[in-house]
């Protein structure tokens, strides 16, 4: 597997499929200066990978202060109980999905897709609003509610000096009434996500996209939809 590797200003994809375990989404590590914060945790095979990258960058996962979850599949929150017990890391999720990753609906998760079991922990800030923002560290993060694949997606987007990062998971879905996906929400999510005009996308399990071809991305699924 290969090593961490750096995305753009203050932003590192640490785990992924080639990068942690090949059950996971891709992991994203935010360098928000007095802490760090994670985008997803990946399924949970791939933890202590997910570490070593962090600290070939220099990094200690114990810096890791917040995580954010972009939704409740476990390909994305697998990882967050062993982050929570060892470096007691802050979950932020949308309230949306907080039953699916407090453990009071598993088949939220997803998990029988992986064949994987999920540990349940508690959000520790549950977002409800359209947009909220948050400083971590020292970056604006800003919490944009884009229901679809599921009823709590958040994307989630910070500007740096290469521009505005969107951190847009499961853009491309995939979609079903177990998970509550609505596709009619989820052409509204993506229109939002246009109208960011971000610099570079990070997505959830396509890589990384910069400058037009965020646009064509996503309008390639609105099409496809």
């Amino acid at each position: 597997m290969t090593r961490a590797k750096a995305i753009c200003d203050r932003v590192y994809a640490v785990g992924g499929p080639e990068l942690s375990a090949s059950e996971d989404a891709y992991v994203y590590l935010v360098d928000a200066g007095s802490e760090l914060v994670l985008i997803d945790s990946g399924v949970g095979y791939g933890t202590e990978r997910i570490e070593d990258n962090i600290r070939s960058l220099g990094f200690e996962p114990a810096q890791i202060w917040h995580i954010i979850a972009t939704h409740c599949h476990i390909d994305h929150i697998g990882g967050l109980s062993a982050f929570k017990e060892r470096y007691s890391s802050k979950v932020i999720a949308h309230t949306m999905d907080r039953a699916g990753i407090e453990g009071e609906n598993n088949d939220l998760t997803a998990a029988s897709m992986y064949g994987a079991d999920y540990k349940p922990v508690k959000v520790d800030t549950l977002l409800n609003g359209e947009l909220e923002q948050f400083m971590l560290g020292d970056l604006l993060f800003n919490f944009l509610h884009t229901p679809g694949h599921t009823p709590g997606s958040i994307s989630v987007y910070i500007d740096t000096d290469d521009g505005r990062i969107l951190f847009g998971q499961d853009i491309h879905g995939p979609f079903s009434p177990l998970w509550g996906s609505d596709l009619a929400m989820w052409r509204q999510s993506m229109q939002k996500l246009l109208a960011l005009q971000a610099d570079v996308l990070c997505e959830g399990h396509s890589g990384v996209y910069k400058g037009e071809k965020i646009k064509k991305y996503i309008e390639s699924y609105l099409k496809r939809y």
